[in-house]
């Protein structure tokens, strides 16, 4: 029998499976040919045992051995069929499931590719990653074995029922009392079990989010001396696993022997009966003796029907999971202006051009504006979720070539201008402008390419350090890449790796140090050449030593750019053009260091440390 498991039922049974027929039909061929192999397979078993009749009543009894032979050798071919129908639409069902998987979960990714940041903040990675993992999971074994086997299971079922009522129908009210018992028992007990196996799942997630948590924080546990008291929670976590999946079990191992004996109950009274009924003149031998073997297989396609069709909805609840994800609405963009390379041609007009050249302009239809970087907030208004703005009204403006920096406390809203720039949201009202360019004109891929930006939290990716810094710029040269390093003041201590640029990084760079991470997430940044740098604390895990050599490289790199720099360091941003100090979503304070210096205001209680920042 199939094993028992716990699921979850679909809130949309229909739309689920339609939209995961969906996917089915675009392999209609290869899923007719395997519903006429399923077909095969089970009537080559139900009419199998029918021939038993023929076999005792025409050839046996009568003592026609050619005639027997004869039948039997029909009979083997007829099973041989059935066997390789049955290996064929196995084979096939694999191929199959492993296709419309993976398309599912190409289009998952592809979609989630373009889902907004504020779809991310509201869900968990862990969440996420369960749509690619555990839901995808339900549908590939649904496919492997239940859909196949619940199409097979309901055919041998139909042809069952109708040949024991064909052959006898006085016989047959006996076996459908005994099934009927066999239906009730085994919904109670799955529905038993399906409790203990809720509650084992949920217990298993909480044993290995905390083992998952001791593990990362190892260093903590043991400079506070805490074993003792993780080793008694997570016994206590066991424990209350262990009891669920005893419980669980227990009645999950009950379902088999259960419906073993009340078929044997069924077969042994259906044989009696029928032998009396022989000996009465009412069946022939042979009518029983089929009779018999079909009680006998009787309860198998029960079982297996019921089994699958919870796996079928174990499998339409993680399909709805993941359709719902796809019915997301994606980003927005609605922007008509690209960014393209451009030359200076000698009478100073600008030439689109198909390489990298380190010039950008924006493509307005026919017409090419110089990437000058001057960029603008005009009141604009903002908040994350509606009734609670972050932005009450904010006006800026940073010309070409200026350094600005955000100052204030957590929450004043320093980083929610960042992302604003980038699009990564949409505004309440006002009106941001790139160039003179109204940025919801701007295509966003185009928009964010002409940004390069370093946050605090550094991000590196699976691979040698010379593949994470041309993340920033795929067709990058070696020359760059290693140029990027020096501005970066990386190069010296990637030369000094066993394997310099092709070191491989794993597990987000944790073979490198923190300051080492964050001079490759600056390399990064700085060999696209971006026309506007964004800093947002990124110097916030480097000595001073290396924060000064790293300015030098940048304030190179961003000559008549625009650099945008978020910073609780103060001694960060004292060379920037203008620092603006915000306050619960308004600019308080705006002006150079001297100049904020000689206003005594909040930059300078900060400054001077008489007021600290939250």
């Amino acid at each position: 029998m199939a094993r028992t498991t716990s699921y979850s039922r679909p809130k949309n049974t229909r739309r689920a499976l339609l939209k995961l027929l969906s996917y089915l039909g675009r392999h209609a061929w290869t899923l007719l040919l395997i519903a006429f192999l399923v077909a095969v397979s089970s009537l080559s078993g139900i009419i199998g045992t029918y021939l038993l009749k023929p076999v005792i009543n025409n050839y046996i009894i009568p003592g026609d051995l050619p005639g027997l032979f004869r039948i039997i050798l029909w009979m083997a071919i007829l099973y041989l069929a059935g066997a390789l129908a049955c290996l064929a639409y196995n084979q096939l069902m694999v191929r199959l499931s492993q296709q419309v998987v993976s398309e599912i979960r190409a289009d998952l990714f592809a979609h989630t590719q373009t889902l907004p940041l504020s779809y991310f903040d509201t869900h968990t990675h862990g969440e996420l990653m369960s749509r690619f993992t555990n839901d995808v999971d339900t549908i590939t074994e649904a496919l492997n074995s239940s859909f196949a086997m619940l199409i097979q299971s309901f055919l041998t079922l139909v042809g069952t029922f109708t040949m024991l009522l064909v052959l006898s129908w006085r016989l047959s009210l006996i076996v459908f009392f005994f099934l009927g018992i066999m239906a009730v028992f085994i919904n109670y007990n799955s529905r038993r079990s399906k409790e203990y196996f809720s509650m084992q799942q949920a217990y298993l997630g909480s044993i290995n989010g905390f083992v998952e948590e001791i593990v990362s924080g190892q260093k903590v546990e043991k400079v506070f001396n805490h074993e003792p008291q993780d080793f008694a929670e997570f016994c206590r976590r066991n424990e209350a696993y262990r009891l669920a999946g005893t419980k669980a079990l227990t009645h999950a191992n009950h379902t088999v022997p259960t419906v073993v004996s009340i078929n044997y109950i069924n077969y042994a009274l259906s044989a009696c009966i029928g032998g009396l009924f022989t000996l009465a003149g009412l069946a022939d031998l042979g009518t029983i003796s089929a009779y018999l073997v079909y009680v006998r297989q009787a309860s198998m396609p029960v079982n297996q029907f019921t089994q699958q069709l919870n796996f079928l909805l174990t499998a339409l609840a993680g399909a709805e999971r993941i359709f719902e994800m796809m019915d997301e609405e994606p980003e927005i963009d609605d922007g008509t202006v690209t960014l393209c390379h451009v030359t200076n041609s000698p009478d100073g007009d600008l030439q689109q051009s198909e390489v990298f050249t380190g010039h950008f302009a924006w493509k307005d239809s026919s017409r090419l504006i110089p990437l000058r970087g001057d960029v603008r907030f005009r009141d604009v208004v903002f908040g994350y979720t509606p009734g609670h703005t972050i932005l009450n009204g904010i006006s800026l403006y940073a010309k070409p070539g200026q350094k600005l920096a955000f100052v204030g406390s957590t929450g004043a809203g320093k980083t929610t201008i960042i992302n604003l720039i980038n699009r990564f949201y949409e505004i309440d009202s006002g009106v941001i402008t790139y160039d003179g360019i109204d940025i919801r004109r701007i295509r966003k891929d185009d928009l964010r390419r002409s940004l390069s930006m370093v946050n605090q939290d550094t991000h590196l990716f699976t691979g040698t350090i010379s593949d994470n810094i041309r993340y920033g710029r795929l067709d990058a040269e070696e020359e760059d890449i290693t140029t990027a390093s020096r501005i970066a003041n990386a190069h010296s201590f990637i030369r000094r790796l066993p394997q310099g640029y092709q070191t491989p990084l794993h597990s987000d760079g944790a073979n490198l140090s923190q300051g080492q991470r964050q001079l490759l997430s600056i390399a990064r940044a700085a060999i696209s050449q971006p026309p506007v740098l964004i800093l947002d604390e990124a110097t916030s895990s480097i000595d001073t030593r290396t924060e000064k050599l790293i300015e030098k490289g940048m304030d190179a790199l961003m000559e008549g750019r625009t650099v945008f720099v978020i910073a609780h360091r103060l001694s960060t941003v004292r060379n920037s053009d203008v620092i603006m100090v915000l306050e619960k979503g308004e600019i308080i304070e705006r002006g150079s260091h001297e100049e904020l210096l000689e206003q005594k205001g909040r930059y300078y209680k900060l400054y001077t440390g008489q007021f600290e920042l939250d």
